[in-house]
């Protein structure tokens, strides 16, 4: 599957659904289209990038089952938002909108990076994590759906990988951990002790991963 099709596979029937960096609106769109949300923001900092799901988005729009919201973050959505889709950002900066706004009652993130920093911040808030795993689609993603009620458990390894790559062992994990070793290798060649040593335990636990 596509990216954006992973995502919407991850998107579950709700009153109210926010895409927060929303970008063309493919993620609003499949929700109003398949009648799996009675209304839908779509929201971007970016003037220019709300204009792109505007578009696609006009005939909801003018029929008041769409909202557009220019806007930084979480500004200008309700809390009680039954769904929030956030992706295509960095661990990091979900948090910071997360830290700036409120941990959505349910929630699909697709972080670009700090995957393990997000996945901590969401089980330090008492989030219940219900999935997590990595796929591909020209490169590799995490996927983190879950609710802010409910919380979760994690191991370590679990914080660093991603449960559910633990649990299942998916291809796609796989064949990313396979990759990133050889990075990480050829990385640690490179570097003085102990930032060498620091590389090499990671791959050393990378690989009892893949064994």
């Amino acid at each position: 599957m596509t990216r954006i099709e992973t995502l919407c596979s991850l998107l579950e029937r709700a009153d109210t659904f926010a895409d927060v960096g929303c970008d063309h609106g493919y993620c609003a769109a499949y929700m109003l289209t398949n009648g799996l949300c009675r209304e839908a923001v779509i929201s971007d900092v970016s003037r220019a990038s709300l204009a792109k799901a505007e578009r696609l988005l006009a005939a909801h729009i003018e029929e008041g089952s769409c909202r557009a919201n220019c806007a930084d973050g979480l500004t200008g959505i309700a809390e009680d938002t039954s769904l929030v889709l956030i992706a295509g950002m960095g661990g990091m900066e979900i948090i910071g909108i997360l830290e700036r706004g409120f941990l959505p009652k349910r929630f699909v993130f697709q972080p670009m990076k700090n995957t393990e920093a997000l996945r901590r911040y969401l089980v330090g808030r008492g989030a219940k994590i219900e999935r997590d795993f990595t796929f591909y689609d020209g490169k590799y993603y995490d996927a983190i759906k879950g609710s802010r009620a409910g919380g979760s458990s994690y191991t370590e390894a679990e914080f660093r990988f991603g449960r559910d790559n633990l649990r299942e062992r998916p291809a796609d994990f796989l064949r990313y951990l396979r990759h990133r070793i050889e990075r990480e290798k050829e990385i640690a060649s490179g570097l003085p002790e102990p930032l060498k040593g620091e590389r090499e335990a990671l791959v050393k636990a990378m690989q009892e991963v893949v064994s």
